[in-house]
């Protein structure tokens, strides 16, 4: 079992790798025609938009790196393996959200009372469109795979994907007011995006949060754990039973009572029956620990 996990987080990182270089190519692609499309048609939108870009390269390496450590076995240091790493990775990925939109909320508020009047060309709306599908697609190939394959840093890397589209979109809709004579659309719209991107990373920092925190499981998910466990005919009860995630993996830890006149081994049979129902039902299971104690009519606590 514990080689068979081993090879599905082997697969799972050279998924989740094969996605990040994919959205680095896009990237560094996007931001070298947005500088240029910015410094040529006068537009800051672009031009910031741009820069933007440039951030995200760094912000996609980054999570490259967690996925890299989190796939690493267990050490001598680290006994219960790296999964945390790429819980990191996503809260930092949240912070650099909520600070991209509170960078932006502010500047945008600072131009909404601005006098100052730019007229952008043609090709600045060009490459915000080209901005806009891109970064959709970098979004929707992320979010994609990071429920696939469970990993809430490539989940966090997609928002962070589609803050920047709706950030490329602010940028088309201020371009085109400006264009038409409305200059405070561009201002507004960022706002607007800078309360959404701030929100986005909240959600992120709070999921990054728990995980570092040994967050449990579903509570549904524990208690049908619970039914289906209690239905071998030799458990005579659950005493305790608790679950913690460990970046994207889980880990579980119970005490049954079983008959107190068995022999050892086959109190073991039964340890190793209920640890293969916990496999079965539970998702990105590590290890589970199970204690046995001979029976006492127990019960189990909540």
């Amino acid at each position: 079992m514990k080689n068979f996990i081993q090879g599905k987080s082997n697969d799972r990182y050279k998924i989740g790798q094969r996605v990040i270089w994919i959205t680095i190519l896009l990237n560094i692609l996007l931001a070298i025609i947005k500088i240029i499309v910015g410094i040529i048609s006068n537009s800051n939108a672009i031009l910031a938009d741009g820069i933007h870009t440039v951030s995200d390269v760094g912000s996609s390496l980054g999570l490259i790196v967690g996925l890299f450590i989190s796939n690493k076995p267990e050490d001598k240091q680290h006994q219960y393996g790296h999964e945390k790493a790429e819980s990191i990775a996503a809260f930092l990925l949240s912070v650099i959200l909520i600070a991209v939109g509170f960078k932006l909320g502010i500047s945008s508020f600072k131009l909404l009372f601005s006098k100052e009047l730019t007229i952008p060309s043609i090709s600045a709306v060009w490459a915000a469109i080209i901005s806009i599908l891109v970064k959709e697609l970098q979004f929707r190939l992320s979010i994609n795979t990071g429920k696939k394959i469970n990993s809430n840093a490539l989940i966090a890397d997609a928002w962070h994907h589609r803050s920047d589209a709706l950030s490329s979109i602010a940028a088309f809709i201020g371009i085109l007011g400006a264009r038409l004579g409305y200059p405070f659309l561009d201002p507004l719209a960022g706002l607007i995006v800078s309360i959404v991107v701030i929100k986005v990373g909240i959600e992120i920092f709070m999921d990054g949060y728990n995980e570092l925190m040994d967050e449990s499981i579903e509570e549904e998910k524990l208690k049908e754990l619970i039914q289906k466990i209690s239905r071998h005919r030799d458990v005579v009860a659950i005493n305790d039973i608790k679950a913690r995630k460990h970046g994207s993996k889980v880990f579980i830890d119970m005490a049954i009572s079983v008959d107190a006149n068995i022999t050892v081994k086959k109190g073991h049979d039964i340890a190793v029956d209920v640890e293969n129902i916990v496999y079965d039902n539970i998702d990105n299971v590590k290890d589970v620990l199970v204690h046995v104690n001979p029976s006492k009519n127990g019960k189990y606590k909540k």
